[in-house]
């Protein structure tokens, strides 16, 4: 327990007339601001980008006892660095969540998810089986409401199943989940943790916080770091003991049933969609969690049954002269893009963005026989250019520039795919990048893309 934390039942009322500081004034941050009123604290929200009103401010006030960090804030910040000088307790929302709830909700199981690519997927998925199974829980954390909200809901869940981002665990050292799960470790974020090292580090830290522990044997960094015998295994491939795999079309547990010799169905591979590699791998993953809560099996499938993705996951926007046009706007990364272009051939790829110091040298390495074309954009649009020149010379690159708003860079882009689309192929939006630089999220990059597909095409 770090310093300055007190036992948990009187963690609460030692919050009444505590001088706190909430560093990040978006949606975690204003939703910690909220609990901490909420429990007679003093609070402010520091932030340097947005406008000094009455709840936030732009300079670090005097006297403060408590700050409560948002995700995304690094550990070396100078802001992070002075407050920690000052004997203030650090704590992270995550963090503060685990102590509020050791008050509120002793008996709240946590349940936990973290990956470079398929998170919220997969946490939705389990989602809809806490819906079929009747289960009083909720995913949260990375997606949809934050940590403290659950934890401070009116009627306390029995369950929360969070999404964890590679900064929320970084910053986090209390919780004890009754099972974690880690779907692939990936170049992401390298800008924030200095290396990829340091991001599979902070990924890897998860496991430290549970004695049941999820990971997927069919991904290569998991599996060269993690030599344990007690992991429960997940992948595409006919499961051993212990494990959960795919036999036939069949999705098959053999690590929660009754004996190690004995095998049970989970679902149909027909009960996923859309019914490709990582897809399927996020199901697989899904279920474990939900089987390490004692779920059954018929639940299970009518969960995986009953889900669809979000919008701008692998979805498709039109079919039209035999050419699919696909928005896969959340591939923010180029783990996430290698996942859509293994899924589809004959591919106009529309790429670029912020690349946030990943490299691009894998994905065209892997993808390159699929593609046809690459039409570029954003601002690190070269380090894919560059790729391509040293490994694939033959496929051809267009650039597109942004001459005024979004919407007529997605139009433009737009254009120039038809111009190169024939009857058989697809026009995937899969960037490999972040959106910022043009763009304001990866929503309205895939809004905008589908929008001028249809007004092109309908």
């Amino acid at each position: 327990m770090p310093n300055g934390l007190s036992p948990k039942m009187s963690f609460i009322t030692e919050l009444s007339g505590k001088n706190c500081l909430v560093l990040g004034a978006g949606v975690t941050g204003r939703a910690v601001h909220n609990a901490l009123l909420k429990f007679k604290a003093t609070s402010k929200i520091f932030d340097e980008k947005v406008s000094p009103d009455a709840e936030v401010v732009n300079e670090i006030p005097t006297g403060v006892n408590l700050v409560v960090v948002s995700p995304g804030w690094r550990l070396d910040h100078p802001v992070v660095v002075k407050l920690k000088s000052t004997g203030a307790l650090i704590l992270s929302e995550i963090d503060l969540a685990w102590q509020i709830k050791q008050v509120l909700a002793p008996n709240q199981k946590w349940i936990a998810l973290t990956g470079t690519n398929g998170k919220t997927t997969t946490i939705q998925m389990l989602e809809s089986i806490f819906k079929s199974a009747k289960t009083n829980g909720v995913a949260c954390g990375n997606v949809g409401q934050t940590v403290i909200e659950s934890v401070c809901a009116d009627r306390p869940f029995d369950y929360l199943a969070i999404e964890l981002s590679s900064f929320q665990i970084q910053w986090s050292d209390l919780p004890r989940y009754q099972a974690v799960a880690i779907l692939n470790i990936a170049e992401d974020h390298i800008d924030w943790h200095a290396s990829f090292e340091n991001y599979a580090a902070a990924k890897l830290k998860l496991l430290t916080h549970s004695d049941k522990l999820i990971l997927n044997k069919s991904d290569q960094e998991i599996t060269r770091r993690i030599k344990k015998d007690e992991v429960i295994w997940f992948s595409l491939a006919t499961p051993a003991p212990g494990e959960i795999g795919v036999v036939e079309n069949l999705l098959i547990d053999r690590a929660f049933s009754a004996s190690g010799s004995e095998a049970n169905e989970i679902a149909e591979l027909s009960d996923i969609t859309p019914a490709v590699p990582h897809n399927i791998s996020n199901a697989l993953a899904a279920a474990a969690l939900a089987l390490s809560i004692g779920i059954k099996y018929e639940f299970i499938k009518n969960g995986l049954k009953n889900f669809s993705a979000d919008h701008h996951r692998m979805e498709l926007v039109v079919s039209k002269n035999e050419i699919n046009w696909i928005d896969d706007s959340k591939a923010t990364n180029p783990h996430a893009a290698i996942a859509s272009l293994l899924s589809n051939f004959k591919i106009i790829w529309i790429a670029g963005g912020l690349a946030k110091g990943a490299s691009m040298g894998e994905l065209v390495l892997r993808c390159a026989n699929r593609i046809k074309a690459v039409i570029l954009i954003g601002q690190d649009r070269e380090i894919i250019a560059t790729a391509f020149m040293q490994h694939a010379k033959g496929v051809e690159i267009i650039r597109v520039d942004q001459v005024s708003d979004a919407r007529t860079l997605m139009s433009d882009v737009v254009k120039a795919a038809k111009k190169l689309a024939q009857p058989g192929d697809t026009v995937l939006l899969a960037p490999a990048c972040a959106s910022m630089d043009q763009f304001d999220s990866y929503s309205q990059r895939g809004q905008l893309f589908a929008q001028a597909v249809k007004e092109e095409l309908l």
